[in-house]
């Protein structure tokens, strides 16, 4: 359910990275897969792990914890691979994104979604949309658009065609 006016609430799947818990909308969701090694690119950036073949698409796969600046995902038994489909400006950017672990499709009510948080230092925080309290923590909305710039988009879409 996208969030709109007149909408109370939206879903998200939410997910871990290390202790920290993220969650993105639940409509940019195609599929959850288990975890398997992707096919190298040479000469990507780091956190580019490379193709994944998803129903005969190969779809560039990241891994968010080094595009956030975190140490390198170590596959586990619960390690899956989100399947996006991003919208951005000028097209729809299919992505596959390495999580720790997958918790659960959840509804946040808008007014539960505080802004990212200004905390006066240069932590890159534009690619967070919002921020949830919960009981165990917070849950950090990403804005996968705006954690991707035109510059990675471009490698993902050119690596795509290749």
């Amino acid at each position: 359910m996208t969030m709109t006016a007149s909408s109370s609430e939206a879903q998200f799947v939410t997910f871990s990275l290390g202790e920290e818990i993220f969650a993105v909308p639940v409509e940019v969701v195609r599929e959850i897969l288990d975890y398997e090694e992707a096919f190298k690119i040479p000469n990507g950036p780091d956190y580019l792990l490379g193709l994944r073949n998803v129903r005969g698409q190969g779809v560039p796969t990241i891994d968010l914890r080094l595009k956030l600046g975190l140490t390198r995902t170590i596959p586990s038994p619960h390690t899956r691979v989100l399947v996006l489909d991003i919208p951005m400006p000028d097209r729809l950017l299919s992505l596959g994104l390495v999580a720790d672990r997958v918790f659960e499709v959840t509804p946040f009510r808008r007014d539960q979604i505080e802004q990212a948080p200004d905390i006066g230092t240069r932590w890159r925080s534009d690619y967070i949309s919002g921020v949830v309290r919960r009981e165990t923590g917070f849950v950090v909305i990403i804005d996968l658009a705006r954690l991707l710039t035109a510059d990675d988009a471009a490698i993902m879409s050119s690596r795509h065609a290749a």
